[in-house]
């Protein structure tokens, strides 16, 4: 187990070759645990209306410039149905805290995909609500559940959210969604305001004591009408180093190559390969909406789901990786 000292040292770290030999080491890791295999996740995000206000996020409630939706239940399943003609066999529903999506709702989307798609897997993330919601949805058939922490420091957490956002409250929500049984996801952003390497610090230590499933771990990236919108983005080579060691401390951990990443620098989404991540997440929302999921500025994925999927796959297929997402052989040729 590295010891603070030794997080501290390979988050501020710019040294080239401690860099590569921190990359080789979660490669390692990740490679004795997953071997060459990189995970396929459809993500759906079905609506972008938000009750939240987060100063770092497109969506928050006080953005009135953007344009609002949400995907019917119909528009939900063949988005599912696109994913399956693909391969993929997760479908991961996203979106902001939307308030119109009751507990009765949301069950119900959630018993029609599962009717019709028995052996997929369905995760959500759609943020903080209660107990008995959790429980519902995991009685409805949701086998995971992500849930960004955001940040383990307080003082940094308070520094990114409005008041009535509590960190602790965050918190209970992630151990609730382990206690009941669901395949539990954080994670955070590197790079985002007033952020300090103890802060990553906090954030690594929280993730070892959580020992969640997944962790989406991207760069900040200003969003247009927001707080921060004039702030910096994040660093590549900064989240880089953050999956690596998050893929030392968690082995078997599912890590995802994001797209904000890929957003960031244009290779980013293969050097997070490199670095130790194990997970691509091809868009499967209808584009006449996807630009309206605009948590950040600029992001990409505007692609039809078939071109980036095919696209993905033969990347990283070129990088000697092996896809897990496709059935039909011809598809992947």
């Amino acid at each position: 187990m590295l010891s603070d000292k030794e997080l501290l040292h390979f988050i501020s770290t710019e040294n080239r070759e401690e860099t590569e030999g921190l990359f080789k080491s979660a490669q390692k890791v990740r490679e004795e645990h997953f071997g060459k295999t990189v995970y396929f996740r459809g993500l759906i995000e079905f609506t972008n209306y938000c009750k939240n206000d987060c100063y770092y996020c497109g969506i928050r409630r006080s953005n009135t410039r953007l344009k609002r939706y949400r995907l019917s239940r119909e528009q939900i399943l063949e988005c599912c149905r696109n994913g399956k003609r693909l391969g993929l066999r997760t479908f991961v529903l996203q979106g902001g805290e939307d308030s119109w999506f009751t507990d009765e709702r949301l069950c119900k989307i959630v018993r029609a995909v599962r009717a019709e798609f028995p052996d997929h897997a369905i995760t959500l993330s759609i943020g903080e609500r209660s107990r008995k919601s959790y429980e519902a949805l995991f009685k409805a058939g949701v086998n995971r559940y992500l849930l960004r922490h955001e940040s383990a420091d307080d003082k940094h957490y308070r520094a990114m959210h409005p008041p009535e956002m509590k960190l602790p409250a965050r918190k209970e929500c992630l151990f609730a969604l382990k206690e009941i049984g669901f395949e539990t996801g954080a994670g955070f952003m590197t790079g985002s305001p007033f952020q300090t390497p103890q802060s990553l610090l906090a954030d690594l230590r929280f993730l070892a004591e959580l020992e969640p499933r997944m962790v989406g771990i991207g760069p900040f990236i200003p969003a247009a009408n927001t707080p921060f919108e004039n702030h910096p983005p994040g660093d590549a080579g900064l989240t880089l180093r953050i999956l690596a060691l998050t893929r030392l401390l968690l082995p078997r951990v599912l890590l995802p190559a994001t797209t904000a990443l890929g957003t960031l620098t244009k290779d980013g989404r293969e050097q997070a390969l490199a670095a130790g991540a194990n997970v691509l997440m091809p868009n499967l929302t209808p584009q006449n909406v996807r630009k309206l999921y605009s948590i950040y500025d600029n992001k990409i994925s505007n692609n039809d789901a078939a071109e980036s999927v095919r696209y993905l796959v033969k990347k990283i297929k070129e990088l000697g990786y092996i896809p897990d997402c496709l059935d039909p052989a011809d598809f992947i040729a």
